[in-house]
Parts: C-alpha cells; structure tokens; sequence
C-alpha cells in the first residue's frame, strides 16, 4: 500500500495501517535527529509521531507524507533547542550550530574517517544549512519538497544549498587530517553522503554521477 492509502486506511480506524505507516518511515526521521542532538534523539522521534497523530488532520496530501512528517520533526527539533535556551527569541539557527548548542560526536554510524569528517563538518555548520543538505543528500529530497519542510521559499531553500555546500567544504578543509582526506571526502561527497544513509557502507568506486534530488542550480 502507498503512504496515502495506509493514512485512509488509518483515518477511518485501522491502527495496523498508522503503525505500518510510522514504522516505514521511522529510519528516516530518526536519521534526522541523530546528528543534530547528542542525547535525546529517541524522545524527539517520538515526540514527531505523537505531534503527527495529534495533527494528523492537519495532512490533505498536498505534499507526500514523508515530507508532512519531516516538517513536523523539523518544528520539534527547533522547538527542543529554543526550550533549552533562557533567550530563546535571540537564538539564530541560520549561524548556530548543531555543535553550539549540543557539543559532542554524532552518534551515528560511520565506518571510515571521510564519514566522521563530514559528520562532524555538518554539524559545525549552522543549524538551518545542515538540515537542507542533510535533506537534500541523505533523502534526496528536491528543493521543492524541502520548502514545504522548512516553510520557506523554493528559491531560498535553493541559495540554502549552494551556501550550505560552501560552508560544508570550508569546515571539511579546516578539519580534514591530511589533505589527502579533504579530497577523498569533498571529490565524492554525494556517494560518502549515501553512504552514511546506508548505515555506514563506504561507497564502492567512483560516484554514478547522479545528484540528489534536483540540481540546486
């Protein structure tokens, strides 16, 4: 069954559909978390499903559900960091970091050194150019799909990541051990990116070439 077909199905009473539902897609949205937040990830993973089925009638399968579940896992995240902050109106995700506000290693899966350098890369980047390219690497999600996400402007998510790709580079320059790494990592950066999608299996040869997505140009 499709995702629109098992939410229906959930909307008129079968809760075997809505576990189905989250079950495919809890992965993702705890891939989401988990390099972004050092501890607590579990708990904002459920707080996205709980919000979902609180608001579920909010969804009219205008965008796909993946992407209605993404945006809702994205008003957790930025609503956990303002509550842990007393000057919550003054925190700025377009310049603070993943790392500012939760210092410590990502708790994801990385099996080679070019993961932990773009793992770690990202998540000293600001907040806001993080989750587009995660969103844009990792699910290869269009410009068009993360705007409804992040609620902005299909242009700006666009500038977003030809920012956000800069910014990624620089870091990876600056934290590369040897020059040697930052070009292994940064000459193959969307199969690395797969990669760490996958559960930490480095990519076999030369990228496909493909680009996530759609080309943010």
């Amino acid at each position: 069954m499709t995702d629109l077909e098992l939410f229906d199905a959930w909307m008129v009473g079968d809760r075997r559909a809505a576990d189905e539902l989250f079950e495919r897609h809890y992965e993702a949205i705890d891939r989401f978390f988990r390099n972004k937040v050092v501890q607590g990830s579990e708990d904002l993973v459920q707080k996205t499903l709980t919000a979902c089925v609180e608001v579920h009638e909010r969804f009219r399968g205008e965008a796909s559900f993946r992407t209605y579940l993404f945006a809702i896992a994205h008003n957790v995240l930025r609503a956990h960091y303002r509550a842990r902050r007393r000057e919550s109106s003054r925190l700025e995700f377009t310049e603070i970091s993943a790392e500012d506000l939760a210092p410590g290693p990502s708790t994801m899966v990385r099996a080679r050194r070019e993961q932990q350098l773009l793992l770690e890369s990202l998540r000293q980047i600001p907040l806001d150019y993080q989750v587009v390219l995660e969103l844009y690497y990792w699910e290869e999600l269009s410009g068009s799909a993360i705007a409804k996400i992040i609620g902005l402007r299909e242009n700006t998510v666009r500038s977003r990541i030809r920012k956000g790709k800069l910014l990624l580079e620089k870091k990876m320059k600056a934290l590369a051990l040897t020059p040697e790494e930052y070009r292994s990592t940064i000459e193959d950066l969307e199969a690395w990116a797969r990669s760490i999608h996958a559960g930490g299996e480095p990519p076999a040869g030369d990228s496909d070439g493909e680009t996530p997505g759609e080309d943010p140009d």
